[in-house]
C-alpha cells in the first residue's frame, strides 16, 4: 500500500536506524567533527557510540555539529517529489540549528521545478530523543489513516507541550557550546555543581543546581510529576521517553526509578522506552547527559 505522506527527519530525532527503517522514516543525518575540517555524517559514517567513546577517552577534545546541506535535503525529497509522494519534514529546534532553513531551501527550489510537490517542513521546536517521539507521533497518524493536512495540524497542535527534563556530567561541555553562560560555567567548574535544565519552545531554561548526580537526577523527575500535576490530565494522553549519553546502565536504574516513582503518584504506567542522545546534541552535553521527555500523544491510544 502506498503512503499517504513520507516523513522525513534530520538525524537530531536519535531514532534507532532499525527502528527507522522497521517505520519507514527517512533521516537527513548532522555531520561531527573531532578534528578541525573533517566531519563525518553520524549513523553513517561515525556510530554513536564510537561517538561517546571518544567523547570519553579524550575529554580535553570538544566536538563539533554542522547541519545537514541544501544538496542533503534535495537528495532526501526528489524521489518522493518524484513519485507525488506528500513529505512532512521534522527538524529540530530553530534556536539550536539552521537544519530546517536547509530544509526550506531544498523545498523552495524543489517546488520551481515540480509545483505540485507537498512539502512540509516543521520545525519540532524540540530535539535529541524527543524529537524521535514527535516524529514517531507522526508515524502514528500515518499509520492510523490519518490524511496529510490533518496530520500536520495535529503534529502542530501538540509540539507546544513537548518538555525535556535533563541533567549533564558537568558543565564544560555546555560552555564551550555556548549554551549558558560563562559566569555560571566557571561557577560550575570551581564548585563542581551540576545543572537541571529545561527545554521547552524550542530553548533551554536553568531549573536548578547540584552537586549530587542522584539528586540533580532525581530532580528531572520532580520537573517531570510538576509539569503532569500542572496539566491535570491523564498521562495516557502523553508520550514518554528517557535519552541518555554513554551510560546505559544507569539510563536503565533511572526508567526503573522514574516508573516506579509515577506509580507511587497514582500513575498507570509499566514501561518507558530509552533511546541513546546523538552526536547532534551530544557536543553540547558531553558524555553522560540524562533526562526525560514529554509530548502530548497525537492520537490516544
Amino acid at each position: 500500500m502506498s503512503e499517504a505522506f513520507h516523513i522525513i527527519s534530520d538525524g537530531s530525532c536519535d531514532l534507532p536506524l532499525e527502528l527507522t527503517k522497521e517505520k519507514n522514516i527517512t533521516v537527513v543525518p548532522f555531520y561531527v567533527s573531532f578534528e578541525e575540517g573533517k566531519y563525518q555524517k553520524e549513523m553513517v559514517e561515525i556510530g554513536v557510540r564510537e561517538f561517546y567513546q571518544k567523547m570519553v577517552d579524550h575529554p580535553d577534545v570538544y566536538p563539533k555539529s554542522s547541519m545537514p546541506s541544501v544538496q542533503d535535503y534535495l537528495d532526501a525529497f526528489l524521489p518522493y517529489v518524484k513519485a507525488g509522494t506528500p513529505i512532512i519534514c521534522i527538524c529540530i529546534t530553530t534556536k539550536f540549528s539552521g537544519s530546517m532553513q536547509s530544509a526550506l531551501n531544498a523545498k523552495a527550489i524543489l517546488e520551481e521545478e515540480y509545483p505540485e510537490s507537498q512539502i512540509y517542513v516543521c520545525d519540532s521546536c524540540v530535539n535529541t530523543v524527543l524529537q524521535g517521539i514527535y516524529v514517531l507521533e507522526a508515524v502514528r497518524l500515518r499509520d492510523a489513516g490519518a490524511g496529510y493536512q490533518e496530520s500536520i495540524d495535529r503534529l502542530n497542535e501538540i509540539k507546544s507541550s513537548g518538555r525535556i527534563f535533563f541533567t549533564v556530567g558537568n558543565m564544560e561541555y555546555l560552555k564551550h557550546g555556548g549554551r549558558i553562560g560563562k559566569v555560571a560555567s566557571v561557577a560550575g567548574s570551581l564548585l563542581g555543581i551540576k545543572p537541571i535544565i529545561t527545554l521547552k519552545e524550542g530553548e533551554i531554561f536553568p531549573s536548578g543546581i547540584g552537586r549530587s548526580r542522584r539528586k540533580t537526577v532525581d530532580k528531572t523527575i520532580d520537573l517531570l510529576l510538576a509539569y503532569l500535576a500542572e496539566e491535570k490530565t491523564d498521562i495516557a494522553d502523553y508520550s514518554i521517553c528517557i535519552g541518555y549519553g554513554y551510560d546505559k546502565e544507569e539510563a536503565v536504574e533511572f526508567r526503573d526509578r522514574l516508573v516506579s516513582r509515577l506509580k507511587e503518584k497514582g500513575y498507570d504506567i509499566d514501561t518507558i522506552p530509552t533511546f541513546q542522545i546523538g552526536a547532534t546534541i551530544g557536543v553540547h552535553t558531553g558524555p553522560y547527559p540524562l533526562g526525560i521527555g514529554v509530548v502530548k500523544k497525537s492520537i490516544r491510544e
